[in-house]
C-alpha cells in the first residue's frame, strides 16, 4: 500500500468573475463584510489542548477590547446569514465564545464557536482565505453528495459551516476495534461508496483526517456515513492515486476492513450503486451542474504538467477519448461527468 506523493503545495487560485456571479446567483455571496485578514490581527493566543492534554495545533486568539467587538458583532451577522435568514433580531441572544487559529494544514482557518446564551446550545464555522478550487469543491459536495453543505464567500474570504462527525484518524484509532461485526461490515461498504464518490469528482487528499465519521441510530443499530471536510484539493493533483482514499496509508485499516468483509461481488455492487447515484444527481441538477462545469472548464485549477498526466491516467483508467481531449481539469470533470451519466443512461436502457 503506497502513499500517493503530493509534490507540490497547491497554491491559492483567484475566484474569477464568472464564478462570482455564479455565487451570487445561488446566494452564497456574504453581505456581511468580514475579511479573514481581520481575524489576523490577534494580539495574544494561547495554545489548545484535547481532553487528553496533547496540543490540537489550534491556538486561542485574543484582540484588543475595541476590535473584538466589531469582530463579534460581524461573525454574529455571519452565523445569522449561514444558518438562517440574515434575521438580526437574534443577535442579542449569541455569544462568540471563542476565536481559534489553526496553525496546521494549508487553509490556516479560524475557528468560531458560537453559543445561544438561552439554551447554552452552541454550534462552529470557519473563515478561511477564499480559494476557487475549494469554492468549486464544496459546491461539488452540495449538488452531489448525499449531505448538504453552507458556505459564504465575501471578496477573498470564505465561510465554511462546521461538519459534524468523528474524524476519521481519532475513529480509527480508538472506536473501530470495538465495532461489531456487523457495524465493521458496514462501515467497509460506506468506505467503498466513499472512495468511488471521491475518485468521480476527482475531490483528493482525503488521508483519514481529512474526512469524519457520522454515526446515525436506527432502531436497533447504528449506520455509520463518511462525510469529506477538506475541499481544498478539488482537481489539482495530476496523480489519479490522490483521488481514491484507498491509496492513502492512513486509510489501511478502513481498506482491511474492506477486504476482510466484503467479497469482490459485492464491492463492485456498491461501487455500481454509487455510480448510479451520482448520475441521477447530476441529471437531477443539470442546469446548475452546467453552469458550473463550464466556469471551471474556463478557469486555471491546476499546473499543465498535472492536468496532462491526470488526463492521461485517466484515459488508461476508463478508454474514454474525452478524458484525453480535456484542455483543463474542469473539461476533465466534464468527461467524468458524461462518462458517468452516459453508462448510467445505457444500463437503464438494457434493463427495459
Amino acid at each position: 500500500m503506497s502513499d500517493p506523493i503530493m509534490v507540490f503545495k497547491k497554491p491559492s487560485y483567484p475566484i474569477n468573475n464568472s464564478l462570482q456571479e455564479y455565487l451570487e446567483r445561488f446566494d452564497r455571496v456574504s453581505k456581511v463584510t468580514v475579511f479573514y485578514d481581520d481575524l489576523l490581527r490577534f494580539t495574544g493566543s494561547v495554545t489548545v489542548y484535547d481532553k487528553n492534554d496533547q496540543d490540537t495545533l489550534w491556538i486561542r486568539v485574543y484582540y484588543n477590547e475595541f476590535e473584538r467587538e466589531e469582530i463579534d458583532l460581524n461573525l454574529k451577522k455571519i452565523y445569522s446569514l449561514l444558518h438562517s435568514d440574515g434575521n438580526l433580531g437574534i443577535l442579542k441572544f449569541l455569544n462568540i465564545d471563542s476565536i481559534d487559529y489553526c496553525t496546521f494544514g494549508n487553509s490556516k482557518p479560524f475557528r468560531i464557536k458560537v453559543r445561544n446564551i438561552l439554551n447554552d446550545n452552541y454550534t462552529h464555522f470557519y473563515v478561511k482565505k477564499a480559494d476557487a478550487s475549494r469554492v468549486y469543491g464544496l459546491e461539488l459536495e452540495h449538488i452531489l453528495s448525499p449531505d448538504k453543505i453552507n458556505f459564504l464567500v465575501y471578496n477573498d474570504t470564505l465561510i465554511e459551516e462546521h461538519i459534524m462527525g468523528i474524524p476519521g484518524d481519532i475513529f480509527i484509532k480508538t472506536l473501530l476495534a470495538d465495532c461489531t461485526e456487523t457495524e465493521k461490515a458496514q462501515i467497509a461498504k460506506e468506505f467503498v461508496k466513499f472512495n468511488e464518490r471521491c475518485m468521480i469528482r476527482l475531490l483528493g487528499d482525503m488521508r483519514a483526517y481529512n474526512y469524519v465519521i457520522v454515526p446515525i441510530h436506527d432502531f436497533d443499530h447504528v449506520v455509520y456515513k463518511i462525510r469529506a471536510i477538506d475541499f481544498d484539493q478539488q482537481c489539482f493533483e495530476g496523480n489519479f492515486k490522490v483521488y481514491r482514499p484507498q491509496f492513502f496509508k492512513e486509510n489501511y485499516p478502513m481498506v482491511k476492513l474492506v477486504k476482510e468483509k466484503l467479497q469482490t461481488s459485492s464491492i463492485e455492487q456498491y461501487k455500481d450503486e454509487e455510480r448510479a447515484v451520482l448520475a441521477k444527481r447530476i441529471l437531477s441538477s443539470e442546469n446548475r451542474i452546467n453552469r458550473l462545469l463550464e466556469i471551471m472548464s474556463a478557469d486555471t485549477l491546476s499546473t499543465e504538467i498535472h492536468l496532462e498526466q491526470l488526463k492521461m491516467e485517466l484515459y488508461r483508467y476508463t478508454k474514454d477519448l474525452n478524458f484525453k481531449k480535456a484542455k483543463s481539469m474542469g473539461s476533465i470533470m466534464v468527461a467524468a461527468f458524461e462518462f458517468i451519466t452516459r453508462n448510467y443512461k445505457n444500463s437503464t436502457v438494457l434493463k427495459k
